[in-house]
C-alpha cells in the first residue's frame, strides 16, 4: 500500500511539525500504510499454505511465511503505537488525510490474515484475532465512509486505496465461516460487495478520464485487482465450495484484472520505489490464492500451470518488495519526511 504520498499537506502537522527536519524524528514518519507488510506477506503465506493443501508443495513454506508475517504485525504495531504516545498530532493527521485515512483499515485486514494463520493450530486465539479484526474494520469503515459523505472530497486524491475500508469486508468470511459466524460473515461479504460495486466505475471514470496519479499512488492501481480475487474466495465459502455462476463471474473477472495489470506492467516498472510498492504484494498473493482454489474446484492441467505461474509471480514479487524494503531501511531511506 502506499505510502510518502505527495497528496494533501506535508505528514507532520501542529506542533509536530516544527520538529520535521530535526535529526531523531524518524519515528514520526513511521507510515499507516506500513500494515501493508502483514497484508503482503500474510496473504503470501496462505497462498503457499493453500498450494500444500491443493498442489503437494511443502507445508513448511507457508507456515514459515505466516510466521513472519505475524513478527512484521508485531514490529509494524509496535512503531506504530510508539509513534502515536509519542507523536500524537502526526496520527492525528494521517486519520484526517484524504488518502492516507484509507490505509489504517490495514491494521484490521492484517489481523484477519493472521487469524486465519492462526486457526489450524490455536482456533480459540484465531477467533480472538478474528472478532477483533472484523469490529476494528467496522469501525474504520463507518468513521471512513461517514467522513467521505459528511466532507468535500477532491476527485484528484481518489484513487484504488479508497477500496480499502469498505470493500475489506470481503475478507471477513475466509475465517468467519470456518469459526462458524455464518451470518456474520454474510453481513460483512454483503457490504463489501455492494460497495466495491458501487466504487468501481467511480474510479474507474477517474483513471481514464482525469490526469493520470501521481508516480507513487500508481502502484495502487493493483488494488483493483484485489476485490474480485477475495470476493471469489469468500463467495465459495460462503456457498460451500461451489463453482455457481457467481463464483465464476468473481473468477474471470479478477482473471481480467490480472492480465490488463500484465499489459501495464510497464507503467509500473517506471515507479520509483517507496512503500507504495506494497500495493503490489496482496492483490498478488489474493489472485494466486483465487488461482488455487479455482484449479481445485475444475482440475486440469491448463487450471493447474495457471495457478502455479500466480503463485510463482505473488513469491518473486512479494521477495523483490521486501529486499528493497530493506534496503531503504538500512539506508535509512524509509522513514523520512515527504
Amino acid at each position: 500500500m502506499a505510502v510518502n504520498l505527495p497528496v494533501g499537506t506535508p505528514a507532520a502537522a501542529g506542533p509536530d511539525a516544527a520538529k520535521a527536519a530535526e535529526p531523531g524524528t524518524w519515528l514520526m514518519h513511521v507510515p499507516v500504510p506500513l500494515f501493508a507488510t502483514v497484508m503482503g506477506i500474510g496473504g503470501l503465506g496462505l497462498a503457499w499454505r493453500r498450494a500444500h493443501e491443493v498442489l503437494g508443495l511443502p507445508a513448511a513454506a507457508g507456515e514459515a511465511i505466516l510466521a513472519l508475517a505475524a513478527l512484521a504485525f508485531v514490529a509494524v504495531a509496535a512503531l506504530y503505537l510508539t509513534k502515536a504516545v509519542k507523536h500524537p498530532a502526526a496520527v492525528r493527521h494521517e486519520f484526517d488525510h484524504p488518502v492516507r485515512t484509507n490505509f489504517f483499515p490495514a491494521m484490521s485486514i492484517g489481523l484477519m490474515i493472521l487469524a486465519g494463520g492462526a486457526l489450524p493450530h490455536a482456533p480459540a486465539a484465531a477467533e480472538v484475532l478474528w472478532v477483533a479484526a472484523v469490529a476494528l474494520h467496522l469501525g474504520f469503515a463507518l468513521a471512513i465512509m461517514g467522513r467521505w459523505i459528511s466532507r468535500n472530497l477532491e476527485l484528484h486524491a481518489f484513487n484504488p486505496a479508497w477500496f480499502i475500508p469498505v470493500v475489506g469486508n470481503v475478507l471477513a468470511p475466509l475465517v468467519g465461516v470456518k469459526l462458524g459466524h455464518v451470518e456474520v460473515s454474510w453481513f460483512f461479504f454483503s457490504v463489501g460487495l455492494v460497495f466495491w460495486l458501487a466504487l468501481f466505475p467511480i474510479l474507474l471514470y477517474r483513471v481514464i478520464f482525469h490526469d493520470m496519479m501521481p508516480a507513487r499512488l500508481v502502484p495502487t492501481l493493483v488494488i483493483f485487482l484485489a476485490p474480485p480475487a477475495v470476493g471469489f474466495l469468500s463467495w465459495m465459502q460462503l456457498n460451500g465450495g461451489v463453482l455457481d455462476a457467481g463464483a465464476r463471474l468473481l473468477f474471470f473477472t479478477a482473471l481480467f484484472t490480472a492480465l490488463l495489470l500484465v499489459r501495464l506492467s510497464g507503467l509500473f516498472l517506471k515507479v520509483p520505489f517507496a512503500v507504495s510498492w506494497w500495493a503490489f504484494t496482496f492483490p498478488s498473493a489474493a489472485m494466486a490464492i483465487a488461482a488455487i482454489g479455482y484449479h481445485q474446484a475444475v482440475g486440469g492441467t491448463v487450471s493447474a500451470v495457471m495457478a502455479g505461474l500466480f503463485l510463482a509471480a505473488a513469491t518473486v514479487i512479494v521477495a523483490v518488495v521486501s529486499g528493497r524494503t530493506v534496503k531503504a531501511l538500512i539506508d535509512d531511506h524509509l522513514f523520512v519526511p515527504e
